[in-house]
């Protein structure tokens, strides 16, 4: 009987993991790599929801109809956004504020996991100063958490 109820537990738990919703989200850390401090650095949290399915067409060789959404209808107006320090100010690049946006990220994730959420995915990217007279450049970073409904 005692085996029976353990074979029963572990089945029922299996199913519940199995079932079990995960919803997403995405926080996106962009800081500047502009010479001068000129740039602006920011971590950014949408809060609200979009269908992506709002936005998409599908293109064929019988129908290549253009995509008319809206730009506006796809803008969120709802999302926190914290500051964060340049890369670089006048006198070049500071490692005190590289430290500084680690310090906030880090804080940023800690909560979240607080809250429930996992860090499951991270990507980054830069495109960087293509040389005299550029002056643009970022360093983009996605963190994507996960957690059960």
């Amino acid at each position: 009987m005692k085996k029976l109820l353990i074979v029963l537990t572990i089945a029922l738990f299996t199913f519940i993991e199995t079932n079990a919703q995960v919803e997403y989200k995405v926080v996106t850390s962009v800081e500047s790599i502009v010479p001068n401090g000129l740039g602006r650095s920011r971590i950014i949290s949408a809060n609200e929801k979009k269908d992506y399915k709002e936005f998409t067409s599908t293109q064929t060789e019988e129908d290549n109809t253009r995509n008319k959404s809206k730009r506006g209808e796809i803008r969120v107006k709802g999302f926190d956004e914290t500051k964060l320090l340049n890369f670089y100010n006048i006198g070049g690049i500071r490692f005190q504020n590289i430290a500084a946006n680690d310090a906030i990220i880090e804080s940023k994730i800690n909560t979240m996991i607080e809250e429930g959420w996992e860090l499951a995915f991270v990507t980054s990217g830069v495109e960087s100063e293509g040389g005299k007279g550029d002056g643009q450049g970022i360093f983009i970073t996605r963190y994507i958490f996960k957690r059960n409904k």
